[in-house]
């Protein structure tokens, strides 16, 4: 679950991401299976052995079983074809990494299965057609390596830029291979950096030197699974050889080293101390080692900008300058922190309203770029410190109704590339100068779809207890209130992450082309509205989350957008739980639900994969308060003989070793053993995703939209 240093492991990698070590771990120790603490009641508890051998024969029979029907339904085809050219399409937007000028791009289509990274000038970048250099193929470095290589990004070693270590794994697993790379010859370093298959995170100290966080033996695993020994690694020396920098313990979460730059040539070493999911301690090196900085656990680091550290805060906060409000996004001067970090003073940039929250935070060579969630539409401005340790906003003018967000920044020079979108509006991407506040469409997503005959209207409706939930409805201009129309609705409830607007080519052809509706509801749990919104629905307090997406459902019925025979309901991960949780507490209310690398057995997550990381969003077995609510609501321990259920599809990927497919196979043989209709599936690569590559994606989408279409618009 490790996206970036600043960022809490979650599930996010699924919407829109097992330590291996320097030890071979057995099938059982890989899958997170602890036979010690394995219920005695449980029947299904040898299908947590990822790769045992009745466990994968058990997995292909349930496959095949799947396929024989969703891919014999006559739509399969077209629906795969559909999603595949949608996939493999050469003329989508390339994502943009701006690297001293210049922009890096890792790109995938039917030409390139695993992808290609590649390079451009920024002038070229902004025309319709760019002149790339490929700098590394890794479709041809996995066949002559034999590997079954997934990009998982590159790290560079800043303000040089020129070295970098790239992150390659092994089917899409978290676990990465860590190998140093010189982007100006396109070539691996011969003797360079390299780093065997693990759960690990790295920073560059220097041009010569790595801080590593990665276990050298079991005892070296948080409970989570992930490091918490960070070492400095030397070129040349050897891992077992490197001096330890810190030492964190084995009930934290994890420990992370990263460091900070800005264009004016400020940098700072520090260390993350992950204490529970949300909770982190915060550590800067000076002289004589590593201090711990004096600031709230509940902190995300964001940027740095002339010598200014950016943060944002996510608890209320009282420091010498003041209280800080949570959801504020704050600045400290560094050199005042490393020289006294245990008394901070901070700037105001940011202070959110009652329905404002940040969604990024970017820093060119002078300048900050925040988009904002203000009501879940998106809105952009550029800030500037000025006199006295106050921050002046600009505002970005772009279009109403979208969502904005950040593709990167430059710190060397004043430019910031952000992308829009909305459900009907296909993405684009503008180029913005914060020295000039000049905003430039630079590239624009044809369209994938005929939005022409489409609407979008954002509703509200009142909880269980009164506060009011806010949706999106995508639907036909002449839709009829009878509600009869085939609907698909999605949410996620957890972990402070915000779903807003986007632009689904495929979710476009496959369902809106088709006459389907479209739902986004916006509960609990995510960060629409800022903390407090995610903290109404931790732990014990989780079902108004559930309560929140059942509200949305009703009111839907209530208007005639849609009923029972008519609605199925999708998400993935986290929002997998939601789905099971949906499917055994109101199985009335829905015609098809899919469920998607799903957490389902609430009484052993912390047992599977890095369940135990995240503690702080569901609670633990541990507490008895919360193992009474989890064992409430698992729906792994929910589903009853008798009860009538609609039919779900279940699918998940071997190599998930995030999340895991143990809670789908097992979910998927209780229904089994009840006699109750499913279908399963799981992708036997890919991670925490619908698959390894496009193929495989598009497969499963096609699939997923199979089923929703048998089920809601067959008569």
């Amino acid at each position: 679950m490790k996206s970036s240093q600043f960022a809490i492991r979650t599930f996010v990698s699924f919407i829109a991401a097992s330590a291996a070590g320097l030890m071979t771990l057995s099938p059982s120790a890989r899958a997170g299976a602890d036979s010690s603490t394995s219920p005695t009641n449980d029947p299904y508890i040898w299908l947590e052995d990822i790769d045992g051998s009745n466990a994968m024969k058990w997995v292909r029979s349930e496959n095949e079983k799947t396929l024989a029907v969703l891919e014999k339904d006559l739509r399969f085809d077209t629906l795969y074809s559909e999603a595949l050219k949608i996939s493999e399409a050469k003329d989508r937007i390339p994502s943009p990494e701006i690297v001293h000028g210049q922009v890096l791009n890792f790109w995938r289509d039917a030409d390139h299965v695993r992808g290609i990274w590649r390079r451009t000038t920024l002038d070229s970048y902004q025309t319709d057609s760019p002149q790339w250099t490929t700098v590394l193929d890794l479709d041809a470095l996995a066949k002559s390596e034999k590997a079954n290589w997934v990009w998982k990004g590159s790290s560079f070693n800043e303000p040089q830029e020129t070295r970098c270590m790239v992150s390659l794994s092994d089917g899409g697993e978290d676990a990465t291979t860590e190998r140093e790379f010189d982007l100006p010859s396109g070539h691996f370093v011969e003797n360079g950096f390299h780093l065997p298959q693990a759960k690990q995170s790295i920073a560059w100290e220097d041009a010569d030197t790595l801080l590593v966080s990665r276990a050298l033996t079991t005892n070296e695993l948080t409970q989570s699974g992930y490091p918490y020994v960070v070492r400095r690694v030397k070129r040349g020396q050897a891992l077992e050889s490197a001096l330890v920098v810190f030492r964190g313990k084995q009930n934290d979460t994890s420990v992370d080293p990263f460091v900070m730059t800005d264009g004016a040539g400020h940098k700072a070493t520090f260390i993350s101390r992950e204490l529970t999911t949300f909770e982190t301690e915060y550590y800067v090196e000076r002289k004589g080692g590593f201090a711990k900085l004096a600031l709230p656990l509940k902190l995300e680091f964001q940027a740095l900008v002339d010598g200014k550290l950016v943060l944002r805060v996510n608890e209320d906060w009282t420091n010498q300058s003041g209280t800080v409000q949570a959801g504020s996004v704050v600045s400290i001067d560094l050199a005042a922190a490393i020289k006294n970090p245990a008394a901070l003073k901070s700037a105001i940039i940011f202070s959110p309203g009652s329905r404002e929250s940040v969604e990024g935070v970017a820093a060119t060579r002078d300048a900050l770029v925040l988009t904002i969630l203000d009501n879940v539409r998106g809105r952009a401005f550029i800030y500037r410190a000025g006199a006295g340790g106050t921050w002046s906003r600009t505002p970005l003018d772009f279009p109403d109704n979208v969502s904005i967000n950040i593709a990167d920044s430059d710190i060397h020079s004043d430019v910031v590339i952000l992308g829009a979108e909305g459900f009907l509006q296909p993405s684009s991407l503008w180029l913005a100068r914060t020295g000039t506040q000049k905003l430039k469409l630079i590239k624009t997503l044809p369209a994938r779809f005929d939005a022409s005959r489409d609407v979008v209207e954002q509703f509200e409706t009142p909880s269980t207890d009164g506060v009011k939930i806010p949706y999106f409805v995508v639907h036909p201009k002449d839709m009829k209130l009878d509600g009869e129309n085939p609907t698909v609705m999605t949410a996620y409830g957890g972990f402070q992450i915000s779903l807003t607007p986007n632009y689904s080519g495929t979710m476009g052809k496959l369902w809106l082309e088709r006459g389907g509706v479209f739902v986004l509801a916006n509960i609990r749990g995510g960060g629409e509205f800022g903390p407090a919104w995610h903290e109404a629905g931790l732990k014990t307090h989780r079902q108004i989350i559930y309560d929140d997406f059942v509200s949305v459902a009703r009111d839907l019925m209530a208007r005639k957008i849609t009923s029972p025979r008519r609605l199925g309901i999708y998400g993935g991960s986290n929002g997998g739980l939601l789905m099971g949780v949906q499917f055994t507490q109101h199985p009335e209310l829905w015609n098809a639900v899919d469920i998607g690398v799903p957490l389902l057995d609430m009484e052993r997550f912390e047992k599977i994969q890095a369940g135990a990381s995240w503690v702080g969003e569901y609670g633990s077995m541990s507490n008895p308060k919360e193992a009474a609510f989890l064992k409430s609501i698992s729906p792994y321990a929910n589903v009853h003989r008798g009860q009538s259920y609609p039919q779900p599809f279940i699918w998940t990927t071997s190599k998930d070793d995030r999340v895991g497919p143990q809670h789908a196979r097992k979910f998927a043989a209780r229904l089994a053993e009840y006699g109750i209709p499913y279908y399963f599936y799981e992708v036997t690569e890919g991670g925490h995703g619908a698959g390894a590559n496009i193929k495989e994606q598009a497969r499963t989408t096609a699939l997923r939209m199979t089923y929703f279409s048998r089920k809601l618009m067959d008569n």
